[in-house]
């Protein structure tokens, strides 16, 4: 089954502060993390339930190279990304957010 990659508005927000912290931190790793998100994230199609889920339907993947993980829920025949996450936060506010987005976009 071919499925349809998607990201909800908000993962925006979540890429653009990883980038902009990285790239603080040395020049062109911002960019580095955002290519590294983007890969991650299209091979999540490929076989979405490969990655177990975390919390609910949510389906979570490490990142390659950065401690981030990208969060996910499998719909119909789309692979819909919720949020991208540092892994040191704490999972409650993480489940916060993620719950917050599921009823904002009435998913």
């Amino acid at each position: 089954m071919n499925y349809i990659l998607r990201f909800l508005p908000q993962v925006e927000n979540d890429a653009i502060a990883a980038y902009a912290w990285y790239e603080s931190k040395s020049e062109g790793l911002g960019n580095d993390f955002l290519l590294t998100f983007y890969s991650n994230a299209e091979d999540i199609i490929y076989n979405p339930f490969l990655y177990l889920k975390a919390y609910r339907d949510f389906r979570r993947r490490l990142m390659k190279r950065f401690p981030y993980a990208i969060y996910y829920r499998i719909i119909g025949h789309q692979v819909v990304v919720f949020g991208v996450f540092h892994c040191a936060r704490d999972p409650r506010t993480i489940y916060r957010q993620l719950r917050g987005r599921e009823r904002l976009e009435g998913l």
